[in-house]
């Protein structure tokens, strides 16, 4: 049974966070000054602090503050003792240590990881160190035994190849349940000796992808990742087994293809390289900001093997070099400035630990056991035959001996739980089921009750419209107000203002007595009638006018019925301008039109346009009459 232990709680003892330390190297020149003698662009301010020159002003300097910085004379052992030693022995606890070295081509970040043979660089530094912690840990700790084993490979053209097995084919990146980073079919070698690492990874390096380009005689044109794996397992119960990774890594540098010169396969190999370098500097971008969103790890298959190195559970080093060369002025600012972005993530180291099942030796078996193993008979019918047993006890059974009574029982009891967890389930979903059920039912009941109001309101509405109507029929009983229009040529010189009645409620007609009389305009020899209100309280103004209803009965049927089929038509088939060409319809009614027209059809009667939105029978009355009479004017 595998399980999480956090950091506090082993044998570390140290926090439950790691920030990832920093360390900056700064290499010396490789050849003369610059053409210009300029000088370095870099310089360092103490084992923690350099400065660089500011681009955008010559008399400034740029300061930045790491964990360690490495001047150009630190040696290789100085940067494994100050940066990469104090976290090793983090992986005989079960935790996960990486190491990675950044920067530009050029910069000398192989020369970091490997070295030479009379310089060795980090990793043969640390494979060393890791079999000197575990011979320590076999004198001090007689219960443990440790397995150490490697594996090496290479990301080229985001291609996972195994530098161990060079044969081999673009190999799958997965991930298991407990979010761990594996490579299937990935060669794992086991070690003995640091003689037998040697043995192993001088030849596979040699099988790492090289070139040389503008700037770097042998430059790297892969990522290069190197895995040591130690298992610690317990001899005795609990049999506890802790596993701890340590992930070497040597990343490409970034390249400028206008001064590398890279061209063909050189070109797509810089373009690989450079597309997962910023795919990194995303991640890291992403971690810093620190909102609990999307971490790019899976856009490129670096990020996704230093998944667990940046932001993960590792405890993480990088080591970023840098070079002092004008030439190289603008990827030393970008690779520190990325530098001072990576030290602000923070990692949570957890042990990794696995608890085995215990074992019984074949000697130790119960008689019970060894009686149903030598019968050759199936596990479920022996568990039957139990089952029967408990129900129908025999007198065999009870003259048993006292141990293998109480194995029977508890397998018989182990059983009947097993039986009890699945009715429990069974009962579960079948409550599920009923629960799913009536929430349905009362979707379907409020669902009803929905219908219920709108179809009330339906009637509502026709109700409301059938009084409307009713009324406008009754308003237009009244004899039509006008004022005739003066022919006179003389001037007006006063004028007689007739202001409407506001009256709030319409009177019934048997309940109001209504008296006309005549009432004379200023206008020489032309009179109208006007209707005056002579109520109970009579305020001595005009009724507001009221339409003409029975304009029709005083026209020739026959050019009625002639101007209303030419509506219809106009209706039917006109097109906008058309529609917008009959009277009291604009760009909008001719549009509603047009709209209902292609999901109706056409319309079988004039009357048919009230069905349009916003189209009232007082307008439609008012639409009739102005369109008609205008037709007939014509």
């Amino acid at each position: 049974m595998a399980q999480r232990v956090a950091v506090s709680d082993g044998a570390a003892g140290s926090k439950r966070t790691s920030r990832v330390r920093v360390a900056v190297r700064l290499r010396p020149y490789m050849d003369k000054q610059d053409e210009k003698s300029e000088g370095s662009c870099v310089r360092g301010l103490g084992p923690q602090k350099l400065e660089i020159i500011n681009w955008r002003n010559a008399t400034e300097t740029l300061q930045y503050q790491f964990d360690v910085f490495h001047g150009e004379q630190t040696t290789q052992q100085e940067v494994f003792l100050t940066s990469v030693k104090p976290i090793l022995p983090h992986i005989l606890n079960g935790q996960n240590a990486s190491v990675f070295a950044y920067g530009p081509t050029g910069a000398g970040k192989t020369h970091t990881m490997l070295g030479s043979q009379e310089q060795p660089g980090v990793i043969p530094r640390a494979v060393k160190e890791v079999f000197n912690l575990v011979g320590a840990q076999k004198k001090d700790q007689d219960g443990w035994e440790y397995s150490i084993g490697m594996s090496y490979l290479e990301i080229y053209n985001e291609k996972v190849l195994d530098l161990l097995s060079p044969g081999s084919q673009d190999l799958p990146i997965r991930e298991d349940k407990d979010r761990n980073i594996l490579i299937p079919g990935l060669t794992h070698t086991p070690l003995s000796s640091f003689a037998d690492f040697d043995t192993h990874f001088i030849p596979a390096s040699l099988n790492r992808t090289t070139a040389s380009t503008k700037l770097n005689q042998r430059s790297s044109r892969s990522h290069a990742i190197l895995l040591i794996k130690v298992v610690k397992s317990q001899r005795g119960p609990p049999h506890r087994q802790q596993t701890g990774k340590l992930y070497l890594v040597d990343l490409a540098g970034s390249e400028d293809n206008r001064r590398t010169g890279n061209q063909g396969i050189r070109l797509k190999e810089s373009g690989a390289i450079n597309l997962s370098l910023f795919t990194l500097s995303k991640v890291v971008d992403a971690l810093n900001t620190g909102a609990g969103g999307r971490v790019p790890y899976r856009d490129s298959k670096l990020t996704r093997l230093l998944q667990d190195s940046l932001g993960g559970s590792a405890h993480s080093v990088m080591i970023t070099n840098i070079a002092p060369e004008y030439k190289y002025y603008f990827d030393t600012f970008s690779a520190l400035n990325f530098a001072a972005k990576s030290k602000q993530i923070v990692n949570r180291p957890f042990v990794r630990e696995t608890v085995l099942a215990p074992t019984i030796a074949p000697g130790k078996r119960t008689r019970e056991e060894q009686e149903a193993g030598g019968s050759g008979e199936p596990q479920n019918k022996r568990s039957k035959e139990g089952k029967k047993a408990e129900h129908s006890p025999s007198p065999a059974l009870h003259s048993q001996s006292s141990p293998d009574s109480s194995v029977l029982d508890r397998l018989l009891a182990l059983e009947k739980m097993m039986m009890g967890s699945a009715e429990r389930e069974r009962l579960n979903l079948l409550k599920t089921v009923a629960q799913s059920r009536k929430e349905i039912q009362m979707l379907k009941e409020k669902q009803k009750e929905l219908e219920d109001k709108a179809n009330m309101f339906n009637k509502q509405k026709e109700t409301t419209e059938k009084e409307s109507k009713d009324a406008l029929l009754f308003k237009t009983d009244l004899p039509p107000l006008h004022r005739k229009q003066s022919t006179a040529a003389k001037p007006r010189k006063q004028q007689a203002v007739v202001t409407p009645l506001q009256v709030s409620q319409v009177q019934p007609l048997q309940q109001s007595a209504v008296v006309c009389k005549p009432s004379q305009t200023l206008v020489k020899k032309k009179r109208v009638q006007t209707e005056v209100c002579d109520g109970k309280e009579n305020m001595g103004v005009d009724l507001p006018p009221v339409e003409d209803v029975n304009w029709e009965s005083r026209l020739d049927p026959a050019l009625l019925e002639q101007s209303r089929k030419k509506i219809l038509q106009t209706l039917n088939s006109g097109s906008l301008k058309e529609l917008k060409s009959l009277q009291q319809i604009g760009d909008k009614k001719a549009k509603l039109i047009m709209g209902w027209r292609e999901i109706n059809g056409d319309f079988t009667q004039v009357e048919d346009l009230r069905k349009i939105e916003g189209v009232t029978v007082k307008r439609f009355s008012s639409f009739i009459k102005a369109n008609i009479l205008s037709s007939m004017g014509k």
